[in-house]
């Protein structure tokens, strides 16, 4: 019969059952590790803005912070692109020209409705859909040569790379692309909603979906098991290759956008719009925590990332370092974060 012992605090357990319940050393120290390393980003975040408020009055002023705010947005959808690749043990280089692309596509979309007579709500919808559809068609592309036909993600997404920046530019000319109708700008960048700049808001939606798609669905929990082991969910009877397919299109599709927003902050369809979207992208999605072996990140980590870098290029602009600089300290944060990365694989 089990022995309970009764001291002036009342029933307690023995000490065997003490010891089955309580967490071993080992465990407990993993935990603490844990929750350390998920302080860091967020600890680093706020050392860096008090850095480089101290250095410049100016990054602490409302315009600044609202700018921040609607380049981390800008960003954050990018980066949940590129993460929900990187958990499926994927990468997308094409990002940046799939902005391009999709930048240039509904532009021209709307510019040739416009020249008609068609309501603006008309043209703003025609316009919306042509940009998300050019973006699930490049994401239909790579994720059926990916997860179908089984070619490494890099080598597929280059070539996605170089014909999306190819059709980007044939279709402009190489020059950006003009009449798009005001409520276009309205919707995407001037209006506000809830107090916030329209960028930020949408940024949160798509967040909040991002989020529930990958914590609440089977396609979410199926993804992590893939980059965890893909062999073990085909075993599981997880349908591998329309995830693997299914994650490549949200993913383009966040990044059509992503890129209709920047077109309506920069007026006009840009063919140069994508840049190091890419490489800025994977560096957010990496130092907010998703790693290249697979299995790991959420949209809460490429918030955190997006912030991060967003921060740290908004504080160097302000104190005047050199552009090519700053694109030298980004790919050095893309390799920190590959290193620490690879530690974390090895402590596991």
């Amino acid at each position: 019969m089990r022995s309970t012992k009764f001291g002036a605090g009342g029933p307690s357990m023995t000490d065997r059952e003490a010891s089955m319940s309580a967490p071993s050393p080992a465990a407990l120290a993993r935990r603490i590790h844990f929750s350390l390393v998920q302080l860091l980003l967020p600890t680093g975040v706020v050392i860096l803005f008090a850095g480089f408020a101290l250095a410049d009055s100016r990054v602490m002023s409302p315009a600044n912070l609202i700018n921040i705010l609607q380049q981390t947005s800008f960003l954050f959808l990018f980066a949940m692109a590129q993460t929900i690749v990187i958990i499926g043990k994927g990468f997308d280089l094409s990002l940046g020209p799939t902005a391009s692309m999709v930048s240039v596509g509904s532009a021209l979309a709307m510019a040739a409705l416009g020249s008609g007579h068609v309501g603006e709500p008309v043209i703003v919808i025609a316009g919306l859909v042509a940009g998300v559809a050019l973006g699930a068609l490049v994401g239909a592309f790579n994720g059926s040569v990916v997860g179908v036909l089984r070619v490494t993600p890099f080598v597929v997404t280059l070539g996605s790379f170089n014909i999306a920046t190819g059709i980007a530019t044939t279709l402009s000319g190489g020059h950006p692309v003009q009449g798009m109708p005001e409520l276009f700008f309205q919707l995407l960048n001037t209006r506000t909603m809830l107090g916030l700049p329209a960028p930020v808001v949408i940024a949160i939606a798509a967040g909040l979906v991002v989020h529930f798609v990958l914590r609440r669905t089977v396609f979410g929990r199926g993804l992590y098991l893939i980059g965890t082991n893909a062999r073990a969910a085909e075993v599981a009877g997880v349908p591998v290759r329309l995830i693997l397919m299914s994650a490549y299109v949200l993913s383009s599709v966040l990044t059509a956008l992503g890129a209709m927003i920047l077109t309506a902050r920069t007026g006009s369809g840009e063919p140069s719009i994508g840049g190091t979207l890419s490489l800025q992208s994977a560096a957010a999605a990496i130092v907010g925590g998703a790693s290249f072996s697979g299995g790991c990140g959420s949209a809460g980590t490429a918030l955190l990332g997006s912030l991060f870098i967003i921060v740290l290029s908004n504080g160097m602009n302000l104190v005047q370092i050199s552009g090519y600089l700053q694109m030298i300290v980004l790919g050095v944060i893309v390799v920190a974060g590959v290193l620490l990365d690879r530690l974390r694989a090895q402590r596991n």
